[in-house]
């Protein structure tokens, strides 16, 4: 066995640190901290690069079940891809995102397996949508049976639903240990929320997922469903991943819900869309994801990263802030250092069309929530983060973002809509206000450096002027300096012209200079390193 450098290609692919600078050195490995390496960035349509990324502690240096999967859009061919410009040579490289890592097969193929078989531990699964869960059916047939189960690891009801509608005998063989199954996959059900039983201190409710990792993992809402009635033995595929609701079951306009006294709590609520309500009295339920919250208790580090998620704002089951109240405290003392979080489309899409995503309107109104904990909390005693309007934006009574729909008709001057107070206060909630302030958004202009922080690109004017917040604010110093954002699950558009990260990096970037978060916003490339 030999060392060799990495061929130009993968050296390109290049490495992030902690303080988001480029980097192909190799001294990485001589600090403790948390790696994660991105094999599917973006949210489709192609299939080659969707949501996967892999997470792990450098103390570990690449031993066996040191590595997990977050979410398996991509996974194998995401680890082939990083290697194949080593193809045809048995080495332990010292460059790119494997650096350290040592090849025992020749060609890229062999070792991808052998990284997916040995050295990825566990796959965590946020939701059980195709472009997150995919890959990991399509690869099991590379798993050994003498290697032992490969660990699906989820929330209850992920865990019923690929068990359900996966691993069924139907879309694919039951691979799983579970009703007679090949004994290929084994499922490990998480408490939402964390075990409460298992750690103390800063570590309290986490729970080990592989060598050198624990995790937790909460539920957050991603749009709604239709709820289809079950059949007698298929009820418990639509509850909720938490043991008992806030309240007693009721029965409601749509049918047995769970009472809403508590709306950060995270329970369903399968009630009828009052968007969607009609002849059909079809009923509807939220979706579940999830977040992760992945910790190297050596170096005392985390990072969070979520599944597909919607703003609280548009929700009919908020349960962001529930989550923003958990990483605040751990973004103030400096913990938690990055988060990757999606962002799907830009600010030209409309709420009734973002189907359970984000865009940068609504990333920013999450992150000034997480940013307004985060204040509370380093800086108990201070009132220097009331909010002040922007001269140009008329007397608003929500800080509800609004849509290029909402601006519109504030433009056209169609009252009773959404500029006049208490007005229409049935609709949904990311309507209500009563004017808007600026011209639409205007098409960005192709623009290089995507992955650049927002100090080092030039923001379009009429972009920051016609997508940033309702409000400003100011703080004893920006909240959320030191932060990381890496921006996922983009959905590319497949057309000519500027890719859909530019647009989007762009009124993130301007957005969040006037919101003064202090946060750097990223998006990371197909195979790309970052050190945390």
């Amino acid at each position: 066995m030999f060392t060799i450098d990495m061929a130009p290609s993968m050296q390109q692919s290049g490495q992030r640190d902690a303080e988001g600078t480029s980097s192909t050195e190799n001294g990485k490995e001589e600090h403790s901290g948390l790696q994660v390496v991105v094999l599917g960035p973006t949210g489709g349509p192609r299939e080659d690069r969707v949501t996967g990324l892999l997470v792990r502690s450098t103390s570990t240096k690449w031993s066996a079940n040191s590595v997990i999967a977050v979410d398996a859009g991509t996974l194998l061919c995401g680890v082939i891809n990083i290697l194949e410009p080593c193809d045809n040579q048995r080495a332990v490289l010292d460059r790119g995102p494997f650096s350290g890592l040592e090849l025992p097969f020749n060609n890229a193929p062999a070792n991808a397996a052998h990284f997916f078989r040995h050295i990825i531990g566990a796959v965590l699964i946020t939701h059980p949508h195709l472009d997150h869960v995919s890959a990991f059916a399509i690869n099991t047939p590379a798993l050994e049976a003498g290697n032992g189960a490969k660990t699906i690891a989820a929330l209850p009801s992920v865990v019923t639903a690929i068990k359900t509608h996966i691993f069924n005998d139907v879309i694919w063989p039951n691979l799983s240990d579970e009703e007679g199954g090949a004994g290929l996959v084994t499922y490990q059900r998480l408490r939402e929320g964390g075990e409460a039983m298992l750690g103390i201190g800063d570590e309290r409710g986490y729970k080990r997922v592989c060598e050198g990792l624990v995790a937790k993992c909460f539920a957050v809402s991603h749009g709604s469903c239709r709820l289809h009635p079950p059949a007698e033995s298929d009820v418990h595929h639509r509850l909720s991943s938490a043991a008992f609701g806030p309240g007693p079951m009721k029965l409601g306009p749509g049918g047995f819900s769970f009472s809403m006294e508590e709306p950060d709590a995270g329970y369903y609520s399968p009630v009828d869309s009052p968007s969607l309500r009609g002849a059909s009295k079809e009923k509807w339920t939220t979706v579940e994801s999830s977040v992760f919250l992945i910790r190297c208790p050596v170096a005392k580090r985390e990072v969070m990263i979520f599944g597909d998620i919607e703003p609280d704002s548009i929700s009919r089951n908020p349960r962001n802030k529930r989550v923003w109240e958990v990483a605040a405290p751990k973004i103030a003392s400096g913990q938690l250092r990055a988060i990757f979080i999606e962002c799907s489309y830009n600010d030209d899409v409309e709420d009734d069309y973002l189907y359970g995503h984000l865009c940068p309107r609504h990333l920013i109104t999450e992150l000034t929530t997480l940013a307004s904990i985060v204040k509370e909390i380093k800086f108990p005693e201070s009132d220097a983060t009331k909010k002040r309007k922007r001269a140009s934006a008329p007397d608003v009574g929500t800080d509800v973002p609004l849509s290029p729909k909402s601006k519109r008709l504030a433009l056209t001057g169609e009252k009773g809509q959404s500029n006049r107070r208490g007005s229409n206060r049935s609709t949904r909630r990311h309507t209500r206000a009563k004017a808007a302030f600026d011209e639409p958004n205007e098409r960005l202009e192709a623009s290089p450096g995507v992955s650049q922080p927002a100090t080092d690109v030039g923001i379009n004017t009429q972009l920051a002027e016609s997508s940033d917040p309702l409000t400003t604010h100011t703080w004893p110093e920006p909240p959320l300096a030191g932060l990381r954002v890496y921006v996922i699950h983009i959905k590319d558009h497949l057309t000519d012209g500027p890719p859909a990260a530019e647009r989007i990096l762009h009124e993130l970037q301007a957005q969040g200079k006037s919101a003064g978060l202090g946060c750097q916003f990223y998006v990371p490339d197909r195979g790309e390193s970052i050190f945390i």
